[in-house]
């Protein structure tokens, strides 16, 4: 319970049916009249081919960039460790050996599939790539 006696719960559906009906006064844009911006994202996006001859090369694709992401993100972890000196001498050694044996991993896959690791980086329009640019 909240001071002024409402349940919580309560306020949350007032604020969900306040933005359902914000949502409703929005005016619906058309494509065409989308801001440039937009329809400049549009234009470079890539989208994936989803012929029956690419379908498993696209499907591997997409599991690899996942892969990758979380990767970097097990990798940018470990060197926030390892700068808090969190681990010993001994794991950090065990952890890069074993980012190195991943990041091996991943470009031998990469090029079994006639991919590189650029192309996983997914592009999200305007909110840019979904990976870091490589170092």
């Amino acid at each position: 319970m909240t001071a002024d006696g409402d349940r919580p719960a309560h306020r949350f559906d007032d604020v969900a049916d306040a933005a359902a009906r914000a949502y409703r006064r929005l005016p619906a844009l058309s494509r065409e009249a989308a801001p440039p911006a937009y329809a400049e994202a549009r234009s470079t996006a890539q989208r994936i081919n989803t012929t029956p001859d690419t379908v498993e090369r696209d499907l591997v694709k997409l599991v690899l960039t996942l892969v990758e992401l979380v990767r970097q993100l097990m990798e940018r972890q470990a060197l926030h460790r390892v700068d808090a000196g969190d681990l010993t001498e001994e794991q950090e050694e065990r952890l890069g050996a074993t980012l190195m044996i991943l990041h091996d991993r991943m470009i031998e896959l990469c090029a079994q599939y006639d991919l590189s690791l650029q192309d996983l980086n997914l592009d999200l329009g305007p909110l840019g790539t979904l990976l870091p640019p490589s170092d």
